[in-house]
């Protein structure tokens, strides 16, 4: 059997193991080493070890776990509840402000974690149950809390981003770096949103009642400055430091561990319990991405060593050879993946599969190219039957939010994120100008 048959039988294969509903590490692992033995018998199992051999030398990974116990002590810290009280009170008496209040927050708090399923969570419980007390609709209540929790996938400290530098080899800084506007942009969007609808449908988004609203002006920014300087010291700490090149990506991640860890002792929100649960919870998200990173990259590296990736390139180029038609291909087909299979598969299998082709064929920025994709990628959280925010907030059982009401909600937020990806593609500068102003 020929190489290039095989490839196709190892595409085939994992369409139809993710298609049964099976683990994707262990089938992307299992079908590399079937495949690999079929393709060039015993040795490929040499190859394959050290393949993860270099997986596990990869500092840029260390990063991994580090940004995520950075999240997990932050999740003690009661940072997201100070904040959204203080701008429930700034707010709330706009039509539509407890939804934009959730947006804003959301924002900060995808700033500090880069977890989409702590910030969903966090948000749902914070936001979910005043939104609902105040007569919100809860469709609008649902596609505020999911698409605002999302952003912790784009926004730095992105674990997603930190995955991708280390399969395309590129700096963490730059993704980074080019990663802030367009998050700050979606973010933009949806704030934009809400006014327009809560404006024409005001129903839809009622102000909190005027005796709740006792607060004086010098009170409201006592509350706002005090929530926001801790959170947004930590950010420059940890982002400021890595774009102005004073510390490395994994370094950054080190001093927000430590700054995530003073801000819950200043609080009194740690004990050993907490330290505990959190170093723990890192240990399995940690295990679990890991995992799923040596499968995947064992997978490329069979799929592309038999020519896989030869024919792929072929198929899209078979289709057009004009630049822009072959970029609108590739994010239509993570769209489509996005509804079936969690981002980090996606990437994996994608990225080493897509960036040849538009980086060395076409000519595309490749820092501009990956935040790009990023940011087309987290519509797979919102995408039914799939997308993981939908779980999250579903699992919270809050009153009315059925999955019906969950998914109509979400449906305006997906295309307002394609509507962000689409103006990073109009004007690439909204990704490309920080780091080329910032890293020489």
């Amino acid at each position: 059997m020929s190489p290039e048959t095989l490839s196709i039988l190892m595409f085939i294969a994992l369409l139809v193991s993710v298609a049964l509903g099976h683990p994707l590490a262990f089938t992307l692992g299992g079908l590399a080493i079937t495949f690999g033995l079929l393709g060039w018998g015993p040795g490929s199992i040499h190859m394959l070890a050290n393949r993860t051999y270099g997986l596990m030398t990869n500092y840029v990974l260390v990063a991994i776990p580090l940004f995520i116990l950075m999240a997990q002590l932050l999740d003690k810290t009661g940072i997201a509840e100070e904040l959204f009280e203080a701008m429930y009170v700034v707010l709330g008496k706009l039509k539509g402000g407890l939804a934009i209040a959730t947006i804003v927050v959301a924002t900060v708090f995808a700033a500090t974690t880069g977890i989409v399923g702590a910030s969903v969570v966090a948000m749902g419980l914070l936001a979910g149950p005043s939104m609902l007390k105040r007569g919100y609709n809860k469709s609008l209540a649902a596609g505020v809390i999911t698409a605002g929790g999302t952003l912790g996938i784009l926004i730095p400290p992105s674990i997603m981003l930190v995955v991708y530098a280390g399969i395309i080899g590129e700096s963490v800084g730059k993704l980074f770096l080019g990663a802030i506007a367009p998050g700050l942009l979606l973010s933009a969007l949806y704030v934009t949103y809400v006014t327009i609808l809560c404006k024409l449908k005001p129903h839809y988004g009622p102000s909190i009642p005027k005796e709740e609203q006792t607060h004086t002006l010098t009170q409201k920014i006592t509350m706002v400055t005090k929530s926001m300087v801790p959170p947004l010291a930590l950010i420059f700490a940890v982002l400021g430091t890595i774009g102005f090149g004073i510390a490395t990506p994994t370094e950054a991640a080190g001093m927000g561990c430590v700054g995530a860890l003073i801000l819950a002792l200043l609080r009194k929100k740690i004990n050993l319990k907490s330290l505990y649960d959190a170093a723990m919870a890192t240990l399995r998200i940690t295990c679990m991405v890991m995992i799923l990173f040596v499968g995947a990259n064992a997978f490329t590296s069979v799929f592309m060593g038999l020519g896989g990736g030869e024919l792929f390139t072929n198929f899209i180029l078979g289709i057009s050879e004009n630049k822009w038609i072959v970029l609108l291909i590739m994010n239509l087909i993570l769209v489509i993946l996005g509804m079936f299979v969690d981002w980090l598969g996606i990437l994996l299998l994608c990225v080493p599969i897509f960036t040849p082709i538009a980086v060395d064929k076409f000519g595309f920025d490749i820092i501009w190219l990956s935040v790009l994709f990023s940011a087309n990628l987290q519509s797979s959280f919102l995408s039914p039957p799939f997308g993981y925010s939908l779980f999250y907030l579903n699992g919270l059982n809050l009153p009315g939010m059925t999955t019906g009401v969950i998914y109509r909600g979400v449906v305006p937020f997906i295309f307002l994120q394609l509507l962000g990806t689409l103006l990073c593609v109009i004007f690439p500068e909204i990704i490309t100008w920080l780091p080329k102003t910032l890293i020489k």
